[in-house]
């Protein structure tokens, strides 16, 4: 009965750890997209957390650790790997391919996410890099950067390290990032982009056949 108990009280505790961690790493969340890490505080996210700064230092390591793993969460969440990977695992051209990867980032990038922390944390960093973006490249771009590589280099027809798989893919995400970026104002400058003009399958036809001339004449 004794052991019983003690090991009600151990999964409870786990239980308990499992569920302060993930209240700072969602509170970690909206105070790093809101102030960004140079202004964000472990006093202020465990605030937010409902529990004390020392959980930060306990559960992470320290805020550093935290904001690392607040990154690769809030990439995760706009674009998981395995989204990704189901799109172009199937037995289909590599154009096809293409589309449907570019059709997922479009839908991403423009979907009402002002308020949700994962795409402002990701924006932030994108604008104001830090040095703690190890984790995210590690397990999350790196991995994903491996499919568009393998994708494009299968329309090329070279290995996916040859330069040119580099530089058509910079061409291929630089319109995503900046919809990412500022698509509010992007679509404010050129209303015709606007999603009341132009819905997310029509801007990704336009992106990928502009992408596949230039990778056709990067080739040629």
């Amino acid at each position: 009965m004794v052991e019983s108990n003690r090991r009600s009280s151990r999964s409870r505790d786990r239980q308990d750890g499992a569920a302060t961690r993930m209240s700072l790493l969602e509170a970690g969340g909206a105070v790093f997209a809101e102030l960004g890490f140079d202004r964000a505080t472990a006093k202020e996210i465990a605030l937010r957390a409902g529990t004390n700064a020392a959980a930060v230092n306990y559960h992470f390591g320290g805020i550093e650790a935290l904001y690392e793993d607040v990154l690769a969460e809030g990439h995760r969440r706009l674009m998981s790997y395995e989204v990704l990977a189901h799109a172009v695992a199937a037995d289909i051209a590599a154009e096809e391919k293409l589309r449907r990867l570019i059709g997922l980032l479009v839908k991403v990038v423009r979907a009402n996410s002002e308020n949700s922390w994962p795409a402002k944390v990701i924006v932030r960093e994108l604008i104001a890099p830090t040095p703690h973006i190890d984790k995210l490249r590690r397990e999350e771009i790196e991995p994903k950067k491996a499919l568009l590589f393998g994708v494009i280099a299968e329309i090329i027809g070279v290995t996916p390290d040859h330069p040119l798989v580099a530089q058509a893919a910079l061409s291929t995400m630089a319109p995503c990032f900046m919809l990412l970026v500022a698509e509010k104002r992007v679509s404010e400058i050129i209303p015709a982009l606007g999603k009341e003009v132009t819905t997310d399958e029509e801007l990704a036809d336009r992106l990928v056949r502009f992408t596949l001339g230039g990778i056709s004449r990067l080739s040629s």
